[in-house]
């Protein structure tokens, strides 16, 4: 059972440019043709163009061009359909909620490069949670940037939710560790760390990053058991070189997609499906605290391919 519930009942108004460029492109570009060599080129180009990715947009294309050659799809308007029933196989039953530890609290680890979001993601976990009647606990492991700290206890406090600090500069380790010491004499539900955001290649920040996980593990044995990596959506493709690199690092476990709503390529979301064996298990969609939806695969691509 995960934390989040299944509601996304804002996911379409969040995905309102992916919805316009990528899915609004492609019913532009097929509605009413009949399908050729010519055609499906652009459909290629139009995926890549959206951050598909390479292997998915190889598959899909390839399969639209045999059942076109074997005399199963003709049209344009086919090809829409079949693209939506592709894209929604591709998942499969993968869980995507968020673990919860068998006796409390629940860490969760949040990482991820600097300018992806990551603070404003906490946040919205906490108050998601929050809403669903769980204590939380931050840990505000962010001791290197100016001002970091600051802006989380500004969150804190905002959400009705404690905070455990350092000054800057502090051993982030510590930090984590008097969070953790805290979270079990306080009996809460979710303990919430915030690291310092760090570039994949800077050996020696995720090494930090491996020191936090550890001592949060020496104090409560099995934890953390979330690492959620926060991606940019709008960084395409070098979001997954991050990801390969902190997975690499400390074992991530799932990806919080943020500014989902400031990207016209939402199909970065296949590609990190397809290129990495960690599931996108949130999204952001707005600026808002609420503004954090659970990932539903079939809904996401409903939404992309929904007509205005």
């Amino acid at each position: 059972m995960g934390i989040f519930k299944s509601t996304l009942s804002r996911i379409r108004s969040g995905l309102t440019r992916t919805a316009s460029t990528f899915g609004g492109g492609l019913r532009s570009l097929l509605t009413g043709r009949k399908i050729d060599d010519d055609l499906l080129d652009q459909i290629e180009s139009s995926l890549l163009g959206a951050d598909v990715g390479f292997q998915a947009t190889s598959e899909i294309v390839e399969a639209l061009r045999e059942d076109w050659r074997a005399g199963r799809i003709s049209t344009g308007d086919e090809v829409l359909v079949h693209l939506k029933k592709t894209l929604k196989s591709r998942w499969g039953d993968a869980d995507r909620s968020l673990a919860v530890a068998t006796e409390s609290p629940t860490v969760i680890l949040v990482v991820g490069v600097n300018g992806v979001g990551k603070t404003t993601s906490v946040a919205k976990i906490a108050h998601s949670l929050r809403q669903e009647g769980r204590s939380v606990l931050l840990a505000a492991a962010d001791t290197f940037r100016a001002g970091a700290v600051a802006q989380l206890a500004i969150w804190s406090e905002r959400l009705g939710v404690e905070i455990v600090k350092g000054d800057q500069g502090a051993d982030p380790a510590s930090v984590a560790f008097d969070a953790a010491e805290a979270a079990v004499a306080r009996k809460v539900d979710v303990l919430l760390v915030d690291t310092a955001g760090r570039l994949h290649n800077q050996n020696d920040l995720m090494r930090q990053l491996v020191k936090i996980r550890d001592v949060i593990r020496r104090k409560i044995p099995g934890a953390p058991h979330e690492v959620l990596l926060v991606l940019d959506a709008t960084s395409g493709q070098n979001g997954l070189v991050q990801a390969r690199s902190f997975g690499d690092a400390v074992d991530v476990t799932g990806v919080f997609l943020s500014k989902l709503d400031g990207t016209a390529r939402g199909g970065i979301v296949v590609a990190i499906r397809d290129e990495l064996e960690v599931p996108v298990k949130l999204v952001g969609i707005g600026e808002r605290p609420e503004d954090v939806e659970p990932f539903d695969p079939e809904a996401f691509i409903d939404a992309i391919f929904a007509e205005e």
